[in-house]
């Protein structure tokens, strides 16, 4: 499926402009469908030497600069507007043009960094995609963020090459899995959540029975398919005795078929099958914010592909709403249903920015200060990536802390991989859904999109 679903949502650091339906909040309009995707970003070359950077002063208040921020995950707008007028304190003379979007960010991206428009702040995946965009990024080691970024989340932001650098931030870690409404589960007598595909079935039936749609999908978002289908893949995996790193490397190289995985070729398609046929009127037409609609007014008993995120808009719309997580039953083995944790976004610092000091004052102040170290838990609501004493009060991140304690948290597999490759992935479902390819020309279009655009990485 070659058409790209845009939608582009502007906001500044004082006024927020919505024009797509992606954002965490408010209503929009999607803008036509781009024919053709912009031109690949030329392939990264080995960075002229950098030196150590110091660590950044703090922010100047009679300094001059204007910075542009433009990065995914527009569910966190209200959030960093909020971020960048706290900072408006701190040096009122920096201006943060901030823009976000989601349904076709890489392309976008590389679109602005082929035109030589490198944004102050860009964002991608962590893990593989460090590598991608290295060219363009600051190296950040030796910074003072560097001092208070939790260890496991700078590992994602070091080159996947050979492990060094530090070549991004993250808004967040995260937590993966199934939010549910635990009291439509008590209603239905449904005790515990489906950990396995059999039960996922049978809760599914007692559900729609109770009136309720059990599922509410967002399938016209592409990167909902990728937040599903990771833990899919660590299934597969793991029942072939190897790594989800492996794994993926595999289907890059060319050397892997969907239907070699039962776990891919039945158990992730029959899913995104029952989560048709129990869940939304027209699921192609439903984005981001038809999912929090329809699950936080209590039609819905699960809502797919979301995270901790979702939760203060869902919070918003019914504050009583008793929100349960879990993760995607994968398997008929109930310990294959856990929550994937990990950091996977990275905020990149251009290199070669015209007000680069004023940036990283900028993100130094968010990762050390009291209010930025605040900021994860008591306003974005998410999982720190800072070394931090805060509890959040998100039952998403706490009931994903108590499950990753007890089962253990699966693998960040969305990291092996490129949004280039998983937006592509996301039209081939969209396609499959909409009946224009059966499964078995879905997976031909999966293994060869998967070597054409990783494999070339």
């Amino acid at each position: 499926m070659k058409k790209k679903l845009l939608s582009v949502l502007l906001c500044t650091a004082m006024t927020t402009t919505l024009l797509a339906g992606c954002g965490g909040s408010g209503d929009g309009a999607q803008t036509p469908a781009a024919e053709e995707p912009a031109a690949q970003a030329p392939a990264a070359e080995e960075p002229a030497a950098q030196e150590p950077a110091a660590q950044a002063p703090a922010a100047s208040s009679d300094e001059e600069a204007e910075i542009y921020m433009f990065i995914a995950s527009p569910e966190y707008a209200d959030a960093i507007n909020t971020l960048i007028e706290e900072y408006k304190n701190v040096a009122p003379n920096v201006t943060i043009n901030y823009e976000t979007t989601q349904n076709d960010y890489p392309t976008l991206l590389k679109a602005k960094l082929n035109s030589g428009e490198v944004p102050e702040i860009f964002s991608s995946t962590s893990g593989k995609e460090i590598d991608v965009y290295k060219e363009y990024s600051y190296d950040l080691s030796g910074q003072a963020l560097e001092s208070t970024m939790q260890p496991a989340v700078a590992s994602m932001m070091a080159s996947p090459e050979d492990g060094s650098g530090l070549y991004g931030i993250a808004i967040k870690g995260n937590y993966f899995g199934m939010i549910y409404n635990k009291a439509i589960f008590e209603e239905c007598g449904i005790t515990e959540f489906p950990a396995t595909v059999s039960e996922m079935e049978a809760a599914c039936e007692k559900i729609s029975a109770a009136g309720y749609k059990p599922f509410t999908t967002g399938f016209n978002e592409w990167w909902v398919f990728k937040h599903v289908g990771q833990h899919f893949v660590n299934a597969a995996a793991q029942n072939a005795g190897i790594s989800t790193a492996e794994l993926v490397a595999k289907f890059e190289k060319g050397e892997a078929k969907v239907s070699d995985y039962p776990e891919l070729y039945n158990n992730f398609f029959n899913f995104i099958d029952l989560a048709v046929k129990y869940g939304d009127d027209k699921p192609l037409e439903t984005a981001l914010d038809g999912e929090l609609s329809a699950f936080g007014t209590g039609k819905a008993a699960m809502i797919c592909g979301q995270g901790a995120w979702v939760e203060a808009d869902l919070l918003a719309i019914d504050p009583n709403l008793q929100i349960g997580f879990n993760g995607y039953p994968v398997t008929d083995n109930a310990a294959q249903c856990q929550v994937i944790g990990g950091s996977d976004q990275a905020l990149r610092i251009s290199k070669d920015s015209e007000v680069l000091q004023p940036t990283l004052d900028f993100i130094n102040w968010w990762y050390t200060s009291d209010y930025g170290k605040s900021w994860f838990t008591d306003v974005a609501g998410v999982v720190p990536p800072v070394v931090s004493d805060a509890e959040s009060t998100f039952e998403v991140v706490k009931q994903g802390d108590a499950l990753s304690a007890e089962k253990g948290a699966a693998d960040l597999s969305i990291c092996y991989s490129t949004d280039s490759w998983h937006q592509t992935f996301g039209e081939i479902m969209q396609s499959y859904i909409s009946g224009s390819v059966d499964k078995d020309g879905a997976c031909a279009q999966i293994e060869e999109q998967w070597a054409a655009i990783d494999g070339a990485n």
